[in-house]
């Protein structure tokens, strides 16, 4: 996800305690050459992150869930939005679920769950940036 959004010119905001374990070492293999690239702001906490968040005058926060009645294609996004992914395994905890100020899903074939949670971001942030027309113009 980190090379995603470092392609993409999108920021990203890595809420702990995550779901894997995050060094310099893991982070560095994880995005490859593309980590000096993105613009990475971890947070030790879902009260730290909300406290930040609040002060920056954030717009949305948009949940991607399997929970979700709407599908992404079917969501307006905002520029101002924030995309949010969970766990791979088990979401995000149902106080982050609530918090949240709208909530999106992928539509799926019928008896399947979910995707994996990267390529779901890819896909939502993709509709997002295509829909605020904010791709990058390189």
């Amino acid at each position: 996800m980190l090379r995603l959004a470092a392609a993409l010119a999108v920021p990203v905001d890595l809420i702990e305690p995550a779901g894997f374990v995050l060094t310099d070492r893991r982070l560095r293999r994880a995005a490859m050459d593309y980590l000096d690239k993105v613009t990475l702001m971890r947070h030790a906490s879902w009260d730290a992150y909300r406290k930040w968040r609040d002060s920056q005058a954030r717009g949305r926060l948009v949940l991607l869930t399997t929970r979700a009645e709407t599908p992404y294609t079917a969501f307006a996004f905002r520029a101002d939005d924030t995309l949010m992914v969970g766990r791979e395994s088990a979401g995000v905890p149902e106080a982050v679920h609530d918090a949240c100020d709208a909530r999106v899903r992928i539509p799926l074939a019928d008896g399947l769950r979910s995707l994996n949670v990267a390529l779901a971001a890819a896909m939502a942030l993709g509709e997002a940036l295509r829909q605020t027309d904010m791709f990058p113009s390189g």
